[in-house]
């Protein structure tokens, strides 16, 4: 049954290249390189974000309330095929923790149990989570939205596999051509050089990791993808 469950506490940070080169070296030293990004390389992550035709999602999650939700479809890389794997989660936050289930589908079938609410008797989706899923969107008539993508190097302690990091470059977003088999393109959410780092652990974090970011003068961001992209957009709209 293809189902993960996370929870959380989720700090986030941005960095400029030269942080970025003062990292990495550590992260070589305590960390472990995540499967997607062998040899140092980035991998990419497309996601299609839900909302209500009046963006009430977004807007209150911009207003920072003790609890959160959101709808995302997610694909690592770019699809190719329908029948590729996609990855519908439902990311809540609460007081400061992040709860997140998910399930497995290919895309066809994703598409099929967004459109019309067919879920798939496969056997490998977790129904409770999709009839959860099913709630969110019925109590707030949830469409796709916005497309995000970016570019992600990711790590796990080596110590502490509780312990995660993941550093996002040339983050860019659009509002049309919502889908997850078409082509990445968009505009960019973050300066030139510029990286978003998110560290995530259950508890508490390694002192080296708060170390390096009081050597460095990193401090904490609420830098929001989703966020950044409904700005940029309110902006245009308003010129």
């Amino acid at each position: 049954m293809a189902i993960e469950i996370f929870n959380r506490v989720e700090l986030k940070y941005l960095l400029m290249q030269a942080d970025v080169d003062a990292l990495l070296p550590l992260l070589g030293e305590k960390m472990k390189s995540d499967a997607y990004n062998p040899g140092g390389k980035t991998y990419a992550i497309s996601n299609i974000y839900f909302d209500t035709d009046a963006d009430e999602l977004i807007i209150k999650s911009l207003e920072k309330p003790i609890y959160k939700e959101k709808l995302r479809l997610r694909s690592y890389g770019q699809v190719h095929d329908k029948s590729e794997r996609v990855f519908l989660e439902i990311k809540k936050k609460f007081d400061g923790v992040v709860y997140k289930r998910r399930s497995a589908f290919s895309l066809l079938e994703a598409e099929q149990f967004l459109k019309d609410g067919i879920i798939p008797q496969n056997g490998h989706v977790n129904k409770q989570v999709l009839m959860e899923i099913k709630d969110l969107m019925k109590r707030y008539e949830l469409k796709p939205k916005v497309f995000i993508s970016y570019e992600r190097l990711a790590f796990f302690g080596k110590d502490d596999s509780d312990f995660r990091l993941t550093l996002d470059r040339n983050i860019i977003s659009r509002r049309e051509d919502l889908f997850l088999d078409s082509p990445v393109y968009g505009k960019a959410l973050l300066k030139e050089g510029q990286w978003l780092m998110e560290a995530k652990a259950f508890k508490t974090f390694p002192l080296w990791f708060a170390h390096f970011l009081s050597q460095r003068k990193i401090y904490k961001s609420s830098f929001s993808k989703y966020g950044a992209e409904y700005a940029s957009y309110k902006g245009e709209q308003l010129v």
